[in-house]
């Protein structure tokens, strides 16, 4: 029981009369009314405890203070402070003083204290007067007096203080991160080593749902199994259903036959709207105080306004994610269509110049067709309608018509050949050839057209001690040859047309087979040449270098193209070298070899007829 201290007692004078010494660091001034006299014992329990500014009827108050040390009620930082003056007035037996705050709900109230020891005869303190007196407005001290509402009973206060730092961590905690998921794990860890519960667990919420899941969750056993992501059904919870209904806590004992326990639950609002439930199991006589049931209020407080923010910012994170990809792939369908609208204009260019050179390719080859077809119907006119003189000049006319009508079957023939290569039609029969004789039989056909034009033509090959065999069509390769050695002399007007052959040994495989290298044939001349911007024309199918220069020479300009689609189809590339108009050019090509012959030297040697 509180000991009654009235106005005129001597404490309350001594407080009013105590002067201390400077050179001693205590207060030097006549000091105002005390805020709180106590009375301690040589431990710093509290034997009396008495309020000045407090009327008597609120003086019960301190009931509980009785037999506590005084360390219980200051804020916990500061209580070392007093234990440290404690011990030197006790071994001085002179006056301390020392600053500690008054622990109360709102913070405390700071203030002064000096210790004055009362002393015996033994000159040793039986006891010690302890006196508290304001640093700051006292306000905050008599208001809570008088808002019972506020008013914290001041001996559950040490009880507070030792959870505010606890408490401060996890609000800052979950303050300090917008993921969810961390939000949850803080909150039942600190939750769960705050007030040493069994579990602690929190569940999402949703207003339309009939059930909770457990998002995170607190144990203090290891071996405990574990709750996180079960679905909880509201209709077997009563006391979710309870939590629900009321902003406040809800406490209640589940009672089962191998786990009983004791239920806290209390649900988590952002502007009154539920988003949560915080649950905290502890022993089945675990008993929920006042100061706890406020702090874990004010923590789910805080939870829900986090939890808000969490999703605010995981909404708007996902809503700008999907901006982001929505606008990522509006910039791929652009792409897309600027691509799509790329390819069409070439196409339609492709087309467009595919079309001209079409209608340049038919103009020609129509001219071409015409001359010999009317070199044969004039000739044959002739000797018809009795022109000729004689029977040798009637002779003379019917091998003109005669040369007319091969010259006519040579450009249908590739006309047709085109055909059958454009419609994968060409079927080519591979067979051992000679090749020393194939450049013979185009000999035979050329070296008469070189001739009439008095350019020299050599066929060069390199020495063997074997002949030369070759795998491919006979027929075929002969028209290769005959089609650019044809073009050589045509295109060169002074010089030479010179055919060559280079043994290349390696490995190849074609058809399914290997064979043991390849010959490369090379035709080159002294001509025209071919200008470096156009030679990417040289093998396209209807398409010529130059249409006035095809008037001039002659020719439906399909040589190349039909030697190029023949020579790939027998397992050979195609070439075309110039450096430029009035450079001459060179056209090689590759043939497979056979059989891969013995060489006696590299140097090339002009074969005999």
């Amino acid at each position: 029981m509180a000991r009654s201290v009235s106005s005129d007692s001597p404490i309350h004078v001594l407080s009013q009369e105590t002067h201390v010494d400077e050179g001693s660091g205590l207060i030097s001034a006549v000091l105002d009314e005390p805020l709180l006299v106590l009375t301690l014992g040589r431990e710093g329990s509290i034997l009396s405890a008495f309020s000045p500014l407090l009327p008597s009827k609120q003086q019960g108050v301190f009931q509980a203070w009785i037999g506590q040390s005084l360390a219980r009620f200051l804020c916990p930082a500061e209580a070392a402070t007093f234990e440290n003056s404690l011990s030197q007035v006790k071994a001085t037996a002179e006056p301390g003083q020392f600053a500690a705050r008054i622990a109360l709900k709102k913070g405390g109230v700071a203030a002064r204290w000096v210790l004055t020891p009362v002393l015996a005869l033994e000159a040793e303190p039986q006891c010690i007067v302890a006196l508290a007196y304001a640093l700051e407005d006292a306000a905050a001290w008599t208001n809570a007096a008088e808002l019972s509402s506020d008013w914290q009973t001041l001996s559950t206060c040490s009880e507070l203080q030792g959870y505010a730092t606890q408490l401060s961590q996890i609000t800052r905690n979950i303050r300090r991160t917008l993921d969810l998921e961390t939000i949850w794990r803080q909150t039942v860890d600190g939750l769960g080593q705050l007030f040493q519960v069994e579990r602690c667990w929190v569940c999402a919420y949703q207003v339309t749902a009939g059930s909770v899941a457990v998002a995170a969750e607190f144990c203090q056993s290891d071996q405990a199994s574990s709750w996180q992501g079960q679905v909880l059904h509201l209709a077997d919870w009563p006391q979710l259903q309870r939590a629900i209904a009321t902003p406040s806590p809800v406490t209640a004992r589940i009672e089962q036959a191998e786990d009983s326990s004791s239920l806290l639950a209390i649900a988590t609002r952002y502007q009154e709207q539920i988003n949560g439930l915080i649950l905290l199991f502890g022993p089945i006589d675990r008993d929920w105080s006042a100061v706890e049931l406020d702090l874990v209020n004010e923590l789910a407080d805080q939870v829900g306004t986090a939890i808000a923010h969490a999703r605010l910012f995981g909404e708007s994170h996902a809503l700008a994610s999907q901006l982001q990809q929505a606008n990522a792939r509006l910039v791929e369908k652009h792409r897309e269509l600027e691509e799509a609208r790329r390819q069409a204009e070439e196409t339609r260019k492709q087309a467009e110049e595919a079309s001209r050179l079409k209608s340049e390719f038919l103009a020609n080859t129509s001219h071409e067709l015409r001359t010999p077809l009317n070199g044969m119907i004039g000739f044959l006119k002739l000797v018809l309608d009795g022109m000729a003189d004689d029977p040798a000049e009637q002779e003379e006319f019917i091998q003109e018509a005669h040369k007319s009508a091969i010259h006519l079957l040579q450009l249908i023939n590739d006309v047709l050949d085109i055909a059958k290569i454009e419609a994968g039609k060409m079927q080519i029969d591979m067979n051992p050839i000679n090749l020393r004789e194939l450049l013979n039989d185009v000999e035979n056909f050329i070296r008469p057209q070189a001739e009439q034009k008095q350019l020299d033509f050599k066929i060069l090959l390199p020495p063997t001690r074997d002949e030369i065999i070759l795998n491919g069509n006979y027929q075929r390769l002969l028209q290769v040859l005959l089609n650019l050695v044809g073009n050589a002399i045509k295109f060169t007007h002074y010089g030479e047309v010179r055919i060559t052959a280079e043994i290349k040994p390696q490995r190849i495989t074609f058809q399914g087979k290997t064979w043991p290298g390849l010959v490369k044939v090379s035709v080159s001349d002294t001509g025209i040449g071919v200008s470096l911007e156009k030679q990417d024309r040289l093998f396209q199918t209807f398409s010529q270098v130059d249409g006035e220069r095809t008037r001039q020479y002659g020719g439906t300009g399909l040589g190349l193209a039909i030697s190029q689609k023949l020579v790939e189809a027998m397992g050979g590339v195609v070439q075309f070298i110039s450096m430029g108009e009035g450079l001459g050019s060179t056209v090689n090509f590759t043939a497979l070899l056979y059989q891969e012959p013995v060489v006696v030297s590299a140097e090339p040697l002009q074969p005999v007829s």
